[in-house]
């Protein structure tokens, strides 16, 4: 369940990508100051760590593409490379061994 305190981090990165303002722990801070909200000092600065290098723009935006886009672009790209090392993958049959059963242990459930 979510917190008060990372919900306020939450809206207060949104502000500020919503403003082209860098994320960072000081400036989420600093509105949750103008907003009397008060956090544990570590929570700004943890936001910002986990933001850096994200853009949050793109996540909001292809937030509808959900999970049925993601294979489709990388399975494109993937599917030569899949087929080159399908070809090798015929040739070599590994040799399976026969799988035990208990069966032959004499072993059972309620013996």
């Amino acid at each position: 369940m979510t917190s008060n305190a990372e919900l306020a981090c939450v809206y207060s990165a949104l502000i500020l990508t919503d403003d082209d303002i860098a994320v960072t722990g000081e400036k989420i801070q600093t509105i949750l100051k103008a907003a009397n909200v008060d956090v544990e000092p570590y929570w700004p600065g943890l936001f910002a760590k986990a933001l850096e290098g994200v853009n949050i723009r793109d996540l909001i935006t292809n937030i509808s593409s959900g999970v049925g886009a993601a294979p489709a672009t990388g399975g494109a790209a993937a599917a030569p490379a899949a087929a080159a090392a399908a070809a090798p993958a015929k040739e070599e049959k590994p040799e399976s061994e026969p799988e035990e059963s208990d069966d032959d242990m004499g072993l059972g459930l309620f013996d």
